[in-house]
């Protein structure tokens, strides 16, 4: 489904890579009756009041040391290791067929991304690490990128029957266990998760342990200036006016057959807040594949829609610095 698609791109980036304008958000919201009911039930005496907006420093060489570690975790030869640059560099796999490439291990410090995944990823169910063994492994490779555990938040373990990039999936039996550790700013981790190449460290473990893959999104930031956080009643006219998304579920194929359903709910109660960060604005587009300046906070809620007989909890994203919310009139 196209727009489905563009939505879950959309929160891939960061909420940054809407093709439509800012109004495209409408689409992904429920368009409530004037007679719904929205509650305020979560609770807010932890939310902070002010929160920092984070401005992306100019890319800078990974040092030698990181890409000798990347190079180790990926069981790459020594002497295909680059020196420190500003340019990208790409170890590609087979080629698939003309005009058919994927990259095994790339390194781009424009983004200051590393993102390694081999193209013979194995199905085998054998020996795969529990959570705990992947929790601590993760710690431990995280620090060799020189990730300090103070400044990353555990989001979750999550489990694979699929080999990346593969059509293949096992029918059942677990493949691989991974684990995405949130960078933290401020207390404040960022969100998403592994699959939504979010800032932070993730890392994949096959049969036996081995690697299957692993990503690290770090960019350089500095403190740019504090922000007012939104109130409950200005993230209520969020949700009345349209200015949410509301997230798929996975192998979501009814998401927008849910937002005509939630628009008939009877009370909508708004049941938890969890500030997150995020790279730029929702609905604003970079250029020429820039990454966004700037690092905002938003806010991830649950919601229960009450349709009377029945309800449903939703999980949605909204705009959380008031002056952002102000760009849609909401205040």
């Amino acid at each position: 489904m196209k727009n489905l698609a563009l939505l879950a791109a959309a929160l891939g980036a960061g909420f940054s890579s809407f093709a439509e304008p800012t109004n495209s958000l409408e689409n992904f919201s429920p368009h409530f009756s004037t007679n719904t009911e929205i509650i305020w039930a979560a609770p807010t005496n932890l939310l902070p009041k002010n929160l920092w907006i984070y401005k992306r420093l100019p890319a800078r060489p990974f040092s030698a040391s990181v890409i000798s570690n990347a190079f180790a975790l990926a069981s790459l030869p020594d002497k295909q290791i680059p020196k420190p640059s500003l340019e990208p560099f790409y170890i590609w796999a087979p080629s698939l067929g003309e005009g058919m490439r994927r990259d095994v291990l790339s390194i781009r410090p424009a983004s200051t991304t590393i993102y390694f995944s081999p193209s013979n990823q194995s199905l085998s169910t054998n020996d795969v690490p529990d959570e705990e063994t992947v929790t601590k492994r993760a710690y431990e490779y995280a620090a060799r990128f020189g990730l300090d555990r103070a400044h990353l938040i555990y989001k979750k373990v999550y489990v694979s029957s699929k080999a990346s990039g593969s059509d293949q999936t096992l029918t059942n039996g677990i493949c691989a266990r991974g684990i995405f550790l949130s960078r933290k700013l401020g207390g404040i981790g960022f969100f998403g998760d592994a699959d939504n190449s979010s800032d932070g460290f993730a890392i994949e473990f096959g049969s036996h342990g081995q690697i299957r893959s692993f990503s690290l999104i770090w960019p350089n930031l500095e403190t740019n200036h504090l922000e007012k956080t939104a109130s409950p009643q200005q993230l209520i006219a969020a949700v009345r006016g349209h200015k949410i998304i509301v997230l798929p579920n996975p192998d979501d194929e009814t998401y927008f057959e849910r937002l005509k359903t939630l628009a008939i709910a009877k009370r909508f109660t708004i049941t938890k807040i969890t500030p997150c960060y995020g790279e730029g604005l929702i609905g604003v587009v970079p250029t020429n594949d820039v990454p966004p300046e700037f690092i905002i906070p938003f806010a991830e809620l649950e919601a229960v829609a009450d349709f009377g007989k029945s309800n449903m909890t939703v999980r949605f994203v909204s705009p959380f610095i008031a002056s952002d919310l102000q760009r849609f009139n909401v205040r």
